[in-house]
């Protein structure tokens, strides 16, 4: 069986285990003349009750500008480290950040291989709404990755309880 994947995309939100996620799928990509779609999902629905329910137009621009500015932030940082500018795409949707990733946007981009950190949440909010990681595995399209360590296998040191 190969696993020769070429098409990987990376959902990223900001946390620590996305960015390695992502510098993990620059590796395979490298690795396997592979092409990255580097993805940000921003979920409107939590924005929900702020400004009587409704976002207006700066606030989603603004959004939306923050999230093009930190995916161009990750994809020169791939750049500088020599993965090719041209094997590497940056995107930012709005919806819901599971099926969005699991289902939408591997669909549309034929993407064979999904590699996302193991979470980005704390207990509690797993507890309310579930893992996007944990529903992603459990619904993709396509093979799916998690990330629970750096480039060299090493774990993330434990998150500092309170």
């Amino acid at each position: 069986m190969e696993q020769d994947y070429k098409k990987i995309l990376v959902p990223v939100d900001g946390s620590k285990e996305a960015e390695m996620a992502f510098k993990k799928a620059v590796t395979v990509a490298k690795m396997n003349g592979g092409h990255i779609d580097v993805l940000t999902v921003l979920d409107t629905k939590q924005f929900i009750g702020l400004h009587g329910g409704m976002l207006n137009g700066d606030v989603i621009y603004q959004l939306s500008e923050d999230a093009q500015k930190y995916l161009t932030e990750l994809k020169d940082g791939a750049v500088k480290d020599g993965f090719k500018e041209e094997d590497i795409d940056i995107h930012v949707r709005f919806g819901e950040p599971k099926t969005v990733i699991s289902q939408e946007f591997v669909e549309e981009y034929k993407n064979d291989l999904i590699m996302i950190g193991s979470t980005g949440m704390n207990a509690v909010t797993r507890l309310l709404v579930g893992s996007v990681s944990e529903y992603v595995t459990r619904n993709a399209r396509t093979d799916v990755i998690i990330v629970r360590t750096d480039v060299d296998n090493n774990k993330l040191p434990d998150k500092k309880k309170k």
